[in-house]
């Protein structure tokens, strides 16, 4: 089996060398697929080959991955998925291009760099070929678990969206302080910004255009701030009680919203 990967930037190349088939790489920047491509002892072909793989795997911007499906649902034989970071609108343009082949939607929880890890699945349409690449990510340590489209979505919303404007919202607050002066607290969250920092926004942009989640991050931080007394006690006995999993935590703070209690 020859797999084409269309993307040749960190992920995709994090997926070739995950997995034990000949890679063929295609990219709008024909250096950038050359240079991914001889990385993997693969080859590069242009972005509009004709060429058909057995396997297509798409590893573009969020924004992308619709059009990318129509445009690269000829050149796949027995099967399609992404690595796009969203479930929904890819695997509902699959459905549309390839309604009789293989289909997945695949999201690696991690930057390539930290691989391997736990790697989000909806296998939409399962069959031999997709189920051979979810064997080699297991194989090279990662943690396949299957999910629907609905809720990886709705999860990312949280562990993406809230999390990174969080985590930027603290760096933009931050003041300058001597280094003496760090907390285990700030220097944790110097640490995460720092890693969300490192690199170009557009991973970051594409999360918060595509998931709701910073409203949220930005309502709690406006109600701690007017809070005071026992109405800051009550968010923080709140905030406990969601990080140790209690269900009743968001019902309570919504009929306290609408209480107007906060």
């Amino acid at each position: 089996m020859e797999l084409l990967v269309v993307g040749a930037g960190a992920m995709g190349r994090w997926l070739a060398r995950s997995v034990e088939a000949p890679v063929a790489f295609a990219d709008v920047d024909p250096d950038a697929a050359r240079a991914a491509a001889d990385a993997v002892d693969g080859r590069a072909v242009s972005v509009e080959t004709e060429e058909t793989f057995e396997a297509v795997c798409l590893a573009v911007p969020i924004s992308a991955v619709e059009a990318a499906v129509a445009a690269h649902a000829p050149r796949a034989e027995a099967a399609m998925f992404d690595v796009s970071g969203v479930m929904r609108d890819p695997l509902a343009a699959m459905r549309t291009h390839l309604p009789d082949r293989e289909r997945a939607s695949l999201h690696p929880l991690f930057a390539p760099a930290n691989a391997p890890g736990n790697v989000a699945v909806v296998p939409d349409a399962s069959g031999p070929v997709l189920d051979a690449l979810l064997d080699d990510l297991r194989a090279a340590g990662n943690h396949p678990f299957e999910t629907t489209a609905a809720e990886h979505d709705e999860a990312m919303e949280t562990v993406q969206a809230s999390a990174h404007a969080a985590v930027l919202a603290y760096a933009l607050a931050a003041g300058e302080v001597r280094e003496e002066f760090a907390t285990p607290v700030s220097a944790a969250l110097d640490d995460v910004a720092a890693t969300v920092t490192d690199g170009t926004p557009r991973v970051y942009r594409e999360i918060q255009e595509t998931f709701p989640g910073a409203e949220r991050v930005a309502a709690a931080a406006n109600r701690l701030a007017d809070a005071e007394g026992d109405t800051f006690d009550a968010l923080y006995s709140e905030a406990r009680e969601r990080i140790d999993g209690d269900p009743a935590a968001g019902r309570r703070s919504e009929d306290d919203s609408t209480a107007g209690g906060s």
